[in-house]
């Protein structure tokens, strides 16, 4: 019997840039989707072909050996190792086919995407109860891609894409607080590719480390968290002890989390003002550009086109230094701003919210 799976991708609403802070992030499942299909094979080889946007390749497991990494990217394989240690019997042989439609290496967690919907779909085939458990496949996508690997990586991608539709994160540093929104955004989002690659290096550099040196600078006043600028304006009088580089990055991430507790008020609520909405994310994007400095001429161009033919809002998606971007807009405009955008040669996509990992068809 075949086993059909998938997961999708996700934007960063809110906080981006903040989950390594331990502060809390808005994010969106959107219908940009990894895909798996499973089958049962009477040996123990788990035959995975993976094809999407610009990569092709081919993936032998044999069970009855030893699965050793080639790279510190080798997800699949480490997927495998992680599910067996920790007591998932995986002893039969699959074979497996995957593809993507998400792009590849531009910030939409195509290799969270990736690692989600092998383990579901593995999980499906040996028929474990955990199948239907998001958080923890969530946590074990993490431990594959993260953890396995000793790299630096938050858990935002691996529960936007297992939970889905529109989440609440909460990074405490002891644990990380789930909250599923039930809340509808009217509208769509337009993602764009700025065509150029991520510089998650260079950004990193330049926009978190700074802010957490800070933070550390600023401990003997009492100051351990940005939250501690927001509860308690007084606070904001040891901004003066900061370089001007570190301060204007951490009052870029005030600002930011400020708008994310705005956000997340209006989600709550009954009443979803698109203009409002269109507006918080202008600003989020702005403090994302001037303060931390990870936007890009390119970047910049696909969004004043936007706004020029009707879009409400929009932002940088992801790390930054390049990748892809999108905007906020009413239906009946996004048509427009896509043509006009992808006039001047960007590649782009009408979107829509969309749900978690699942099972597509058996």
């Amino acid at each position: 019997m075949k086993i059909s799976v998938s997961t999708p991708s996700r934007i960063c609403l809110f906080g981006e840039h903040q989950d390594y802070l331990n502060l809390e992030v808005i994010a969106s499942a959107i219908n940009l989707r990894f895909r798996a299909e499973g089958t049962k094979r009477d040996d123990k080889i788990i035959h995975v072909r993976l094809k999407g946007e610009g990569i092709e390749r081919e993936e032998i497991i044999n069970l009855d050996e030893d699965i050793v990494y080639e790279n510190n990217r080798d997800y699949i394989k480490s997927a495998v190792n992680v599910l067996r240690r920790k007591g998932y019997s995986i002893e039969s042989g699959f074979d497996i086919y995957m593809n993507s439609d998400i792009p590849i290496g531009k910030g939409m967690c195509s290799s969270t995407t990736m690692t989600v919907v092998f383990i579901k779909v593995l999980l499906e085939l040996i028929n474990h109860p955990d199948k239907d458990d998001p958080e923890k496949i969530a946590l074990l996508g993490f431990d594959a891609e993260v953890t396995e690997f000793n790299e630096p990586g938050g858990l935002m991608d691996q529960y936007a894409s297992a939970y889905g539709n529109l989440l609440h994160l909460t990074f405490n540093k002891e644990e990380t607080l789930v909250e599923p929104l039930d809340t509808k955004i009217p509208g769509c989002f337009i993602l764009f590719d700025s065509l150029e690659d991520k510089q998650t290096t260079k950004v990193l550099a330049s926009a978190k480390y700074p802010v957490l040196e800070a933070l550390d600078e600023l401990k003997e006043y009492g100051i351990s968290s940005i939250r501690d600028f927001v509860y308690d304006e007084e606070n904001l009088v040891h901004l003066d002890k900061l370089s001007l580089a570190k301060l204007e990055k951490v009052k870029a991430n005030i600002d930011n989390y400020k708008i994310l507790k705005e956000a997340e008020k209006m989600f709550k609520s009954d009443n979803i003002d698109s203009e409002k909405l269109g507006t918080l994310l202008k600003r989020h994007h702005a403090n994302l550009r001037d303060g931390l400095e990870i936007s890009t001429p390119k970047i910049e161009e696909i969004l004043e086109t936007a706004y020029e033919n009707g879009a409400l809002g929009g932002k940088i998606n992801g790390s930054g230094g390049g990748g892809c971007c999108y905007v906020y807009a009413h239906e009946k405009d996004s048509k427009q701003i896509l043509d006009k955008v992808c006039a001047k040669g960007y590649w782009g996509v009408i979107l829509k919210q969309d749900t978690g990992v699942r099972v597509d068809n058996n």
